[in-house]
């Protein structure tokens, strides 16, 4: 099982560890730093850097089937892979990384603004959005994007916790996600908290540490995708003025 340095520590963006496993579909680690893509989140770039000073490409990285280990993608697919028991020293693409917390930390914000049964979700370096259904009607960009920076300014701090899969089945009302099943099937299940009480929910991925380093964030766009299916879209940086 690849140890996953992300989850206790998602700004840790270099870390050395051992090659278990490096074949035509990847290399894996025994401990890595780079988030394999899942729930919307984008699989980490960066580099390894091999002892002889070679330094390896990752373009990103993705769970095997049974999510017990992450392979690593080489950006490069015709370079040489390193042997099984070398010692690599990993450098995630921290940039990029950061900027997904940053976004994935804003939907769940946007998830308590709107408080609407969500279908689906996507974060990127530059937008993230969420799909609701919620009655008809339209999103006031405006007030949304201000209650969002409220919750911002208010610099909440982010938290995680871990209660079984037994509770998690005992508590459906956690889950907010409709179509994406939280991460199960290994005993537990990671919760994230925002605040005392602002949010409290499964989540796999990587956030910030306090709701502050959200930064400035606005409602981009809100798209109709079906009769009660709203898509709303949020970037980084003020809502422009209309004009």
């Amino acid at each position: 099982m690849t140890d996953a340095l992300f989850r206790d520590d998602a700004y840790l963006s270099v870390a050395e560890a051992t090659v278990v496993a490096a074949d035509g579909d990847g290399i894996v680690l025994d401990r890595s730093i780079f988030y394999p893509a899942g729930g919307g989140q984008p699989g980490d770039g960066g580099s390894l850097e091999l002892a002889d000073g070679q330094v390896l490409a990752i373009a990103t990285a993705v769970y095997e089937a049974d999510r017990t280990r992450i392979r690593l993608k080489a950006a490069d697919e015709g370079v040489a892979l390193p042997d099984v028991g070398a010692r690599v020293v990993q450098h995630l693409d921290w940039a990029v990384r950061y900027r997904h917390m940053r976004i994935h930390t804003a939907l769940h914000l946007l998830s308590v603004v709107l408080p609407f049964p969500v279908t689906g979700g996507q974060i990127g370096a530059d937008e993230g959005r969420l799909d609701f259904d919620m009655p008809e009607g339209g999103v006031d960009k405006e007030a949304v994007t201000a209650a969002l920076m409220a919750h911002v300014a208010a610099d909440h701090a982010i938290t995680t916790e871990w209660i079984t899969d037994d509770e998690l089945m005992a508590n459906p009302g956690l889950v907010k996600t409709m179509k994406v099943k939280p991460p199960m099937g290994q005993g537990r299940v990671r919760l994230v908290r925002i605040g005392e009480s602002l949010d409290l929910q499964p989540c796999g991925g990587t956030h910030v540490r306090s709701t502050a380093e959200v930064g400035e964030i606005h409602v981009a766009k809100v798209e109709k995708k079906g009769k009660i299916n709203r898509r709303v879209r949020l970037r980084f940086g003020p809502l422009p003025a209309e004009g």
